[in-house]
């Protein structure tokens, strides 16, 4: 039986470009390194999945002769690098155990498989919140930057959800700093936790920044955390480790409060950060009625004294050392060109805070002790 239906290179190559580190990924089972095709009438649906995360997208076809049931599994690989060739309207013809792709002269065959081989696929989702593409990224990338691509610990390798009525919070550390975004906008009556694998949230980060959707939905597949948007459906397995108790930590109660100005304290963190030169060496920051005072010194490379503006600080002087790199990287994600800050003791962590009109985000750091600076 011949079927034959027609799509469009740039978005067909949008959805095979999210798949492949999915496809590309080895697993136990060899028909995960295909992606699943079903077509219908109005529809093309595809499936790939790494037995981890999975993802199913969607394109509506405007121009397709399909007889029945047409479903066929093709390599992942070998589609992308063969569609990456081709221009403009493709013309697809399943025939005789092979994929036809057709272009002006050009007729390129694949060979494909029987779907059947495909691992069961996740279904029967229970969408519990959404909120717009846009939020949910930018609450992304203010925590997941600190998520540890392969911690000893294998509860910090992953990014902490909790929801209840309060609102949805997004936590994630490793183990010297930790980042933490609210919001109110996302509620529900029921409480629920995840700890989601880094990979998936930056898999599922791409797949957000190249879609078109404007609103996400956040859901459950049995045991399965999902991301829905229009065209796709994204699912991760969830962590089973336990993540730290982080509450205690957080706590400023005794803490003087204080504000710098951003920009200037990140210059000279990246000044610091210079002399470093693959070393672990703090820098040490005194902070004092009206002025902080930062130095440091590399004995191979040399030394750094600046000093910055600190005109609401009124607590007792404080010397403490941080490493600077681990300062600079959670300040990225601050906007306002005064940041406000925490101070207690030089054995206790600095916590930044900001707090915006839909999410508040708070960034600790821990001190370095003397004994290693």
């Amino acid at each position: 039986m011949k079927h034959r239906f027609i799509v469009e290179q740039k978005p067909l190559m949008a959805i095979l470009s999210a798949m492949q580190p999915i496809c590309t990924k080895r697993t136990t089972i060899n028909a995960t390194s295909s992606i699943f095709f079903q077509v219908g009438h109005k529809e093309l649906v595809l499936k790939s999945t790494d037995l981890e995360v999975s993802l199913q997208s969607s394109y509506i076809l405007h121009n397709a002769d399909v007889m029945g049931e047409c479903a066929f599994l093709v390599s992942g690989k070998r589609i992308f690098d063969v569609v990456k060739e081709f221009e403009g309207e493709i013309e697809f013809v399943v025939e005789d155990a092979q994929l036809f792709l057709k272009s002006g002269a050009v007729t390129i065959a694949l060979n494909i498989k029987d779907a059947a081989e495909f691992p069961p696929f996740p279904e029967r989702i229970e969408n519990l919140m959404h909120m717009a593409s846009s939020f949910l990224l930018n609450l992304l990338g203010k925590v997941a930057f600190l998520i540890p691509q392969n911690n000893a610990n294998p509860a910090l390798n992953g990014l902490f959800m909790e929801i209840g009525q309060a609102g949805l919070t997004m936590t994630t550390t490793d183990g010297h700093c930790l980042a933490q975004v609210s919001t109110p906008q996302c509620a529900l009556a029921e409480p629920r936790t995840w700890l989601v694998p880094r990979r998936a949230i930056f898999e599922v980060k791409k797949i957000m920044e190249g879609s078109d959707d404007k609103e996400i939905f956040v859901g459950i597949c049995g045991n399965q955390l999902v991301f829905s948007g229009e065209s796709f459906n994204f699912f991760t397995k969830i962590l089973v480790d336990q993540f730290p108790q982080y509450s205690a930590i957080l706590k400023k109660d005794g803490f003087k409060a204080a504000t710098v100005d951003r920009q200037q304290l990140v210059k000279t963190l990246r000044r610091s950060a210079c002399l470093l030169s693959g070393q672990f060496i703090a820098t040490h920051f005194g902070f004092t009625p009206q002025v902080l005072k930062v130095s440091m010194q590399n004995q191979e490379v040399g030394k750094l004294k600046e000093e910055l503006p600190l005109p609401d600080f009124d607590g007792s002087d404080l010397d403490i050392r941080f490493y600077a790199p681990y300062l600079l990287s959670g300040l990225q994600s601050f906007s306002e060109d005064k940041v406000t800050f925490y101070l207690q003791t030089a054995a206790k962590p600095i916590i930044f805070e900001s707090q915006a009109a839909d999410h508040e985000l708070l960034y600790l750091v821990m001190p370095v002790s003397p004994s290693l600076s």
